[in-house]
Order: structure tokens, then C-alpha cells, then sequence
């Protein structure tokens, strides 16, 4: 019986390993890239809906960038009832609106 060298037993465990370790790093956020702090047009939404809604519990769901203006969704309440924001990168805002279908309620 031949003993079998341990370095290379053991190259395809650490490989695995590897390539599990840069999967778990990936993250797929849905429609946009989000960093630990938000942009300005995304704290813009997030004041803005707080505002209207008159709900301090919001939280930033998601957000896609355009020179436009970028679309924030911000999930409000602890049921992260879905509202939609166009925020801007000087922090101002527009067409904020409810996409919960408020005749079902």
C-alpha cells in the first residue's frame, strides 16, 4: 500500500474551499449596487418617503442609477411596504408613490 503525498491530497480540498470563500462574497443585490452608505439621492428618498409616509421604520431595498435621476425603492414599516423615489444627486426628489395595491387592502 503507497501512502499518498499530503500535499497533494489535500489541493483539491483548499481549491474548493477557495472558490467557495469568493462565492459567498458576491452578492446580488436585485437592480443596483448598494454601498455601506447610501448616495445622496438615495438619503434624499429615504427622508422624503419618510416625510410622506409619516413612518420613521424605512429601509433601502433597492436602487438603479441613471443621469436621469435614480430610482430608489424603500421599504417602509416592519411589512417593508414597497414605495418608489426618484432621487437626485444633489439630494432633492420626485414622483414618490406607494407600489402597494392599496385595493386590496
Amino acid at each position: 500500500m503507497r501512502k499518498k503525498n499530503m500535499k497533494t491530497s489535500l489541493k483539491p480540498i483548499l481549491a474548493g474551499l477557495a472558490l467557495t470563500g469568493l462565492v459567498a462574497c458576491v452578492e446580488d443585490s436585485g437592480s443596483g449596487s448598494q454601498s455601506a452608505t447610501p448616495s445622496l439621492a438615495e438619503q434624499g428618498c429615504l427622508r422624503d418617503v419618510t416625510q410622506v409616509t409619516n413612518n420613521p421604520e424605512v429601509a433601502l431595498l433597492s436602487s438603479s442609477f441613471s443621469q436621469a435621476g435614480t430610482e430608489v425603492i424603500v421599504g417602509v414599516g416592519p411589512d417593508r411596504a414597497p414605495w418608489r423615489c426618484i432621487g437626485y444627486s444633489d439630494g432633492t426628489t420626485a414622483d414618490i408613490s406607494s407600489l402597494t395595491n392599496e385595493g386590496t387592502l
